[in-house]
């Protein structure tokens, strides 16, 4: 049955009303498109008609949005779908919880905000635990969320440092063919952890730090034979480490230190044969309670739109060819026996 609501525009809320559209109504017809309803404006209000549960959900999405723009927030297409999504699940009081919770701010004064349940669950493990495991695809904020959460442990004076680390694994070329000294040697794979850093707190800020010593950027091989006290140490990529490598890092943290660990175990570059450390740690850890292992998906991902989709047809090819293989196997199996 068509069910038709009508929600009420002012004056007072026309900037919100045009932030919510979008330009040139994108943000409408995206809506439409999600929830299979019509939305049109008459006069002083916005009339959505459609099936009934789909119109109900579909001003409910609305409201929650109008909420987050009139709260300072940005509302891109990626935003819209995860808010539909939510909704369709029964979770739409969700995305009032994601919208209040500040994680950080920036240097210039942007409020950095968990975006997915997610990463507001991954965020909640950092506060919640010293040594905190994020495995999941490109693109899910999981360098970036630690390192917010890192300057704030630093500004609050909860640690007395930051310490970033990553495996420098060579991809195609050994590091002493490259030029320059070991710190020019190992820069381009720390490059990502600067600009980090730099968006949080300058590039002059950064700067004095590491003059200081208060922040520490360097390749995993330096972390041998140390104990870091009253640090926050973030282990970056680390698919790419061996189980020794992890091991020896896992026991460099000391007193009132926090830990967070993050990487993408379908994208190792180690050797063929060599199992990644990442997904062995977390294989071996699971039991410990005081450690927290989250795994963010590809609805996590706040990059392009794009991105997103590109991680779930890659999942769904993963999962596709891994049940073939299955299959075929009892029958390659009997094969051999035969011979």
């Amino acid at each position: 049955m068509i069910h038709q609501r009508k929600l009420a525009l002012s004056a007072e809320t026309m900037d919100a009303w045009l932030a919510l559209f979008g330009l040139n109504d994108a943000n409408v017809r995206l809506l439409e498109k999600e929830l299979d309803v019509h939305i049109a404006m008459r006069g002083t209000e916005l009339a959505v008609s459609g099936e009934d549960l789909e119109t109900e959900l579909a001003v409910l999405v609305i409201e929650k949005l109008l909420d987050m723009i009139r709260r300072g927030e940005q509302v891109d297409s990626m935003q819209i779908r995860y808010a539909v999504s939510l909704a369709r699940e029964g979770k739409a009081d969700d995305i009032d919880e994601i919208m209040h919770s500040v994680v950080a701010v920036t240097y210039r004064g942007r409020m950095i905000r968990a975006k997915t349940l997610g990463q507001q669950q991954y965020v909640q493990a950092i506060r919640d635990h010293d040594l905190t495991f994020a495995v999941g695809p490109a693109g899910t904020g999981k360098t970036y969320l630690a390192m917010a959460m890192a300057v704030m442990a630093l500004k609050n004076r909860e640690v007395e440092r930051i310490v970033l680390t990553r495996p420098a694994v060579e991809a195609g070329e050994k590091l002493g063919f490259l030029p320059g000294d070991l710190t020019q040697k190992v820069d381009p794979y720390l490059r990502p952890l600067y600009d980090a850093l730099y968006d949080f707190m300058g590039v002059d800020a950064y700067q004095k730090m590491l003059d200081r010593g208060t922040v520490e950027v360097a390749p995993l091989a330096y972390m041998r034979g140390r104990t870091l006290s009253d640090s926050f140490i973030i282990l970056d990529e680390a698919q790419n480490t061996t189980s020794e490598q992890m091991k020896m890092f896992l026991t460099r943290f000391g007193f009132h230190s926090r830990v967070v660990v993050t990487g993408d175990i379908t994208q190792t570059d180690l050797p063929a044969g060599r199992r990644s450390g990442l997904q062995e740690a977390t294989e071996v850890l699971k039991d410990i309670p005081e450690i927290a292992i989250v795994h963010l998906s590809g609805r996590d991902v706040v990059r392009h739109e794009l991105v997103q989709r590109i991680v779930e047809a890659y999942d769904q090819y993963a999962q596709k060819t891994d049940l073939q293989n299955r299959k075929t196997w009892p029958e390659k199996h009997r094969e051999g026996a035969e011979v």
